[in-house]
């Protein structure tokens, strides 16, 4: 089946202004993320900004591009009015690849979109991978998730969980504990109705929307791959490693 690849862009950065029109190798960041989103398969790549630079930088790199309003407060807002903007039907599959992700595996953005006519039960579809090092571990900026049996999250934390209680101190537990992944699927009338929802407690506290979700009754199917993410762009040390990776 089709599915649609929506990529929010906010020209606004704190730690990196103008981040989505960054030059990596002779190209704007968010036209590199929409060009490795391509290759995943996807039916359309359509990129949600939120200033119309954003909208012509990609037009001149042809990289379908829609002008959304500049105030939602988050990239699940933005991308629920581009589902409108665009008419896709509610049982349309998207996913949600983030615009500072120029090396994301487009293997992984298909994965999301197939997880969610696997799991119907699921309004939602994302990743996450094994951790590996101890203080990404205990690193409250290193999102994890805990699975049920059915591999749909339990629930998704900054702090270090499942706490190994008869374990060595400071010793990763045994299975290894997983790393979420910012790479989401949804149904696009979940989507829609996303935004109505009240904010969840725990959402708030941990600031992390996908709680929300969960909070509300529904589920979130997620796949686990044994590769860690390509590199992300949050601060210029970050855009300056991952142009040395495109030779730039």
């Amino acid at each position: 089946m089709s599915f649609t690849v929506l990529i929010p862009a906010r020209l606004a950065s704190t730690r990196l202004p103008g981040k989505p029109l960054a030059d990596i190798a002779g190209l704007p960041m968010v036209v590199r993320v929409a060009q490795r989103a391509a290759a995943s398969g996807a039916e359309q790549v359509v990129v949600a900004a939120d200033d119309a630079s954003i909208v012509a930088a990609c037009q001149a790199h042809h990289v379908n591009a829609l002008l959304t309003r500049p105030d939602h407060p988050s990239g699940s807002d933005r991308l629920a009015e581009a589902c409108t903007l665009l008419g896709l039907d509610g049982a349309a599959r998207i996913v949600n690849v983030q615009g500072d992700e120029p090396l994301i595996d487009p293997a992984l953005v298909r994965r999301c979109a197939d997880l969610l006519d696997e799991r119907a039960d699921c309004v939602m579809s994302t990743a996450a991978h094994p951790i590996g090092d101890a203080a990404d571990f205990a690193n409250p900026n290193v999102v994890k998730v805990v699975l049920d049996a059915a591999g749909r999250a339990l629930y998704f934390t900054r702090a270090a969980v499942p706490f190994w209680r008869d374990g060595p101190q400071g010793a990763l537990p045994a299975p290894p504990p997983l790393r979420h992944m910012g790479l989401y699927g949804y149904r696009a009338g979940f989507l829609r109705r996303f935004p109505a929802l009240a904010p969840a407690p725990i959402e708030l506290l941990e600031q992390l929307e996908q709680l929300r979700v969960l909070w509300h009754g529904e589920r979130i199917a997620v796949h686990v791959t044994e590769h860690e993410p390509g590199a992300g762009v949050d601060t210029p040390a970050d855009l300056e490693r991952v142009r040395a990776l495109f030779g730039a």
